[in-house]
């Protein structure tokens, strides 16, 4: 145990992984407490008491990508924005290197890994900033109500389109990003979903 100890490096800090796994369990508060496939479930329970999980687990969406932009300039070397965000050519070139399972390994994200990750959290943006919009114009609740508090159905409607494309594409690039994940940890032989835990990888 010790040996394989001193083979490991810590490259996610603390505060990256706890970002990480509390968005996923926020993303998938919000994204099963709303939306049409879950119209049953929400027939069954408290409308209120969904509607009051969405607004809060979107609060906590909003607070957590504030935190990731900061991190991504202040935090340590893996956490910072200049360690994995490439250039489109880059991005591609790596991408031709999976495919041909010639990828070389990278200890933080790799270039294709980098570019998702800006994809997510710029989806993310769009959907909170979105969700409190419409919460304002429809609700005439939340920090905008007093902007918005007017709105005529036609706008919020195209506000709750918005909304809901981006929480969409939003779940679509979760599952590349877990596919990302697999295949890049059957590449490489390491559990890159145990290292977003330990914050660990061989070295």
């Amino acid at each position: 145990m010790t040996d394989r100890n001193a083979d490991e490096i810590t490259v996610w800090d603390p505060l990256v992984r706890l970002f990480h796994w509390t968005l996923v369990i926020a993303f998938t508060l919000a994204y099963l407490s709303q939306g049409e496939p879950f119209e049953e479930l929400q027939d069954r329970l408290d409308g209120e008491w969904l509607q009051a999980i969405h607004v809060w687990a979107g609060y906590t969406i909003a607070g957590l990508l504030l935190f990731r932009l900061f991190w991504g300039f202040a935090g340590p070397c893996h956490a910072r924005f200049a360690d994995f965000v490439r250039g489109p050519r880059a991005t591609l070139r790596y991408v031709r290197e999976v495919l041909t399972l010639r990828a070389p390994r990278y200890l933080g994200h790799n270039p294709a890994g980098g570019a998702m990750i800006v994809t997510l959290l710029l989806s993310l943006t769009v959907t909170a900033v979105a969700g409190l919009v419409l919460y304002g114009a429809d609700k005439g609740l939340g920090p905008l109500a007093g902007l918005l508090a007017d709105s005529g159905e036609a706008t919020i409607h195209s506000i709750e389109e918005v909304h809901e494309f981006f929480a969409n594409l939003t779940l679509l690039l979760v599952v590349g990003h877990l596919v990302g994940v697999i295949w890049e940890s059957l590449l490489h032989r390491e559990n890159l979903a145990h290292a977003m835990i330990t914050g660990r990888k061989r070295a």
